[in-house]
Formats: structure tokens, sequence, C-alpha cells
């Protein structure tokens, strides 16, 4: 099974996706940024989009790696990311669910003001790039499609991480 837990910048999904991987033995957490990250660093600096998820190989990449992890591990993959846009979104996730693989999907949210906070105490201000997605993610993000929606303002990472594991019939040990 794959847990993809999606949301604006600072709604808890690195934090969640470790918290899960903590307490559940087996399981690996899959950053898909990685992938943005080499490419940026074996390519040209002219061929850098702004946002790698523009780039068709970050998704090819995403989506092939994803693909062989749950051919053939038996784990649970968890996978924090952003991804606003419906067609990536299909593209990626789409494209693993027309495989068979069982993809879960969840979106975290929190407020304006509950995101910039989290935002500056991991060294972020309001005009940082992650800031200033903010309400692109929040709007985009609205829409049931990306995932059951859990609502993170006051919640700890283990009360997000349980509610996650239990809408998965996962035990968390």
């Amino acid at each position: 099974m794959m847990i993809w837990i999606n949301g604006a910048f600072g709604s808890g999904k690195s934090t969640t996706a470790e918290e899960l991987h903590r307490c559940l033995p087996d399981s690996f957490v899959y950053d898909p940024e990685q992938a943005g990250y080499f490419i940026r660093q074996n390519t040209p600096g002219r061929l850098h989009l702004p946002d790698f998820q523009d780039d068709p190989l970050w998704r090819s990449i995403n989506g092939s790696l994803l693909s062989r992890i749950a051919r053939e591990y038996t784990g649970t993959i968890l996978i924090p990311m952003t991804i606003v846009n419906r067609d990536y979104w299909d593209e990626l996730v789409g494209g693993l669910r027309r495989q068979t693989i069982d993809v879960r999907c969840f979106t975290l949210s929190a407020s304006r003001e509950t995101l910039l906070q989290r935002l500056r105490s991991r060294g972020e201000d309001e005009h940082s790039w992650s800031a200033g997605r903010i309400d692109e993610c929040v709007s985009a993000l609205s829409v049931s499609e990306f995932g059951l929606p859990i609502v993170t303002d006051d919640l700890s990472p283990e009360a997000v991480a349980e509610r996650i594991a239990a809408e998965c019939g996962l035990v968390l040990v």
C-alpha cells in the first residue's frame, strides 16, 4: 500500500510521514523531491524549470520508481508531497492506480496563520517560496480528488498519523 500525504507547505506532510514511519514496521518514506534535486544537479541550468514538477522527466522518474517499489516491496510506502496540478496528480497517482497499485490519499490542511507559523518555525519567512504558494495550495487542494481532508491546526503529528492509519486499516506500534 502507498499512502500519499498531500497538503500545503507547513501542513505537516513530512512530520506525519516520519511519525507513521516510526510507528509502522516495514514502512518506507519516499521523497519525490529528491528526483527534482537530482535532475537539477545533473542538467545545465538553462534546462531548469522554476518548479521541477513541471518537468515531464520529474514525473516520469517518480512514476517509474514508485511503480517499481510497489511491485517489489511488501511494506507500506509513505509519500509526503504537495501536488496541486490536477494533470500531474492524474499522471502520477492515477497512473499508479491504473496499474492496480493501492494508493491511499490524504490532504492535510491548516489555517493560513498556522501554515505561516509552521514555516517560520523551520526558518522560512512570509516571502519564502513555500509561503508564496500557500493560497494556491489551499485553493487547489480544497477538492476531494486529492484525498481525504484532515485539518491539522489543533492535532499533534501523532494524532494525524493515528487518523491516517485508522483510515487505512493499519495498526501503529
